[in-house]
């Protein structure tokens, strides 16, 4: 599977005769710690020369980059302004890291060091400053690459990071986590990456070898026992395909964790045709990433067990591919969902929602979660009502939403919290089934109506839905990734689920 090489990040005392790069970190309005001062000494005050004007540093990301005189081992320095102390949070040094990667691409470095003296100001600990400096650098050179001539080799080789300045163990612990995250991150983006002729329900399975190597069990039911579970609703979104839909169900339980689960269900559809209310041709250049929801899933488990978290956690995915032909859903289909409770069809280009119904319910009555969380690009309307900045939230549950509505700000995966009402109930009414699939006007605010819709299958499951459409993918680049898959959602939930540890 394409993968770009993972930087490797390691504690030291002092600068190596060996680094090609020293990167001082520095905020704005303060004077050179020991560590810098040296090294300013020894270049015979270039450093404090080019960092004089206080503006020079106000801008969280800027890298001053100074070629390095005679006498001075490395071949450059570079200041990384952290911006203003007070500023300074775990979002702003990812990105000043994500910018100092995309600052060092093409320069073919392979060794670089991070020095950190002491910061004023900054409330939190020098390891979390230098571990989030790293998440940013990894998550930046992250890179998909399936051609077989690359251009740029030189950008392949490794980077060896040193970082200085923070105790090692208290390092050697934040780095576990970052590291975890970034794994996490990274393999999500590369599922969302691969093409549909890659990935897709009959070879799923096969992609999920690296959760089996983090510790994870991993179950896949197949279509016939799909049909034995009752779940007609998923079955009849894969029933257009000749790759038959599966569910893959993930277990990961670390050391201490509690029996009851946390539950995370993913959509999972490879490739999004529209059915027979077959999307134009424009709409569907991108539903390869229609199974964001699910690579997400994927990603957050991979982040919690590689960094041994005590945490209980189940994945659920729904794999399928909504497609045309002669066996597909149709338009005013009645189906009888894995809850017993009767659907009828009408846009069959709204399959998530049957999907993660029969997902839903599989999740809630076989492992008893004491929360269910699914992930889905589930409808166009919320990104019409929210824009490119917030994802959807929906919930049953107050003090959660505004849990993960911090994560997600901690994090940089901002997310607005939409309404959940009974009224909704009222355009899901049909008369010759228990509910509509989807309300009436498609185009009158179809979210708040599919995520209505969902909550009649989590049986009364503190609940929370997470609309991530049009997150999937980034049409350029950005200081945490390269144009692509994003992986929205991986971050905010490691971050809910830690601090939710933490509380409790």
């Amino acid at each position: 599977m394409p993968q770009s090489p993972v930087p490797v990040f390691e504690a030291a005392d002092e600068i190596s005769a060996e680094t090609s790069v020293v990167v001082i970190l520095q905020t704005a309005q303060a004077g050179f710690g020991p560590r810098a001062a040296a090294l300013d000494a020894e270049m015979s005050g270039i450093l404090s020369r080019a960092c004089s004007d206080p503006a020079t540093l106000a801008e969280s990301g800027t890298c001053i980059d100074l070629i390095a005189p005679q006498g001075v081992s490395a071949r450059r320095v570079i200041v990384l302004a952290l911006g203003k102390a007070e500023a300074v949070s775990a979002l702003s040094l990812a990105r000043a890291g994500g910018l100092l990667a995309a600052h060092l691409e093409g320069k073919c470095e392979c060794a670089a060091t991070l020095v950190l003296d002491p910061i004023t100001g900054v409330d939190l600990p020098g390891a979390e400053i230098l571990a989030r400096v790293a998440l940013g650098m990894r998550l930046r050179r992250y890179r998909f690459d399936m051609r077989n001539r690359r251009q740029g080799a030189g950008s392949d080789r490794t980077l060896r990071v040193q970082l200085i300045g923070a105790a090692g163990a208290e390092l050697t612990s934040a780095l576990a986590r970052v590291n975890a995250i970034a794994d996490g991150v990274e393999y999500a983006r590369t599922l969302v990456n691969l093409p549909p002729n890659h990935l897709h329900p009959d070879n799923f399975h096969d992609h999920l070898e690296p959760l089996r190597e983090a510790g994870i069990d991993i179950e896949m039911l197949d279509a016939t026992q799909l049909k034995e579970l009752g779940m007609n609703a998923l079955l009849a979104v894969g029933a257009g395909s000749v790759r038959p839909p599966r569910v893959a169900v993930l277990r990961y339980r670390g050391k201490g964790a509690p029996s009851q689960p946390l539950a995370f269900v993913g959509k999972g559809v490879c490739f999004d045709s529209g059915g027979l209310c077959i999307k134009r041709g424009e709409q569907m250049f991108d539903m390869k990433a229609d199974m964001g929801g699910a690579a997400a899933v994927v990603g957050l488990l991979i982040a919690l067990a590689r960094q041994g978290s005590p945490v209980h956690a189940i994945g659920v995915l729904g794999i399928a591919e909504n497609m045309p032909s002669g066996t597909a859903l149709k338009p005013r289909d009645i189906i009888t969902t894995a809850s017993g409770q009767t659907v009828e069809v009408f846009d069959t280009d709204a399959e998530g929602r049957l999907l993660l119904a029969d997902c839903l319910h599989y999740a809630a009555t076989r492992f008893n979660p004491s929360v269910i969380v699914d992930l889905a690009t589930l409808t166009y309307s919320v990104t019409r009502g929210l824009g490119s900045i917030f994802a959807g939230l929906f919930s049953t549950d107050d003090a959660i939403a505004a849990q993960m509505i911090a994560a997600g700000e901690t994090v940089g995966e901002r997310f607005w919290r939409l309404p959940l009402d009974r009224a909704y109930d009222e355009g899901l009414q049909s008369p010759f089934a228990d509910l509509r699939h989807h309300a009436k006007d498609m185009e009158d605010g179809d979210a708040p109506y599919a995520a209505a819709f969902l909550r009649h299958f989590t049986e009364d499951r503190p609940w929370v839905h997470l609309d991530i459409a049009s997150k999937e993918l980034a049409d350029a680049d950005r200081p945490l990734g390269r144009q692509g898959a994003t992986a929205f959602g991986v971050q905010m939930l490691e971050e809910w689920v830690q601090a939710s540890r933490r509380v409790n």
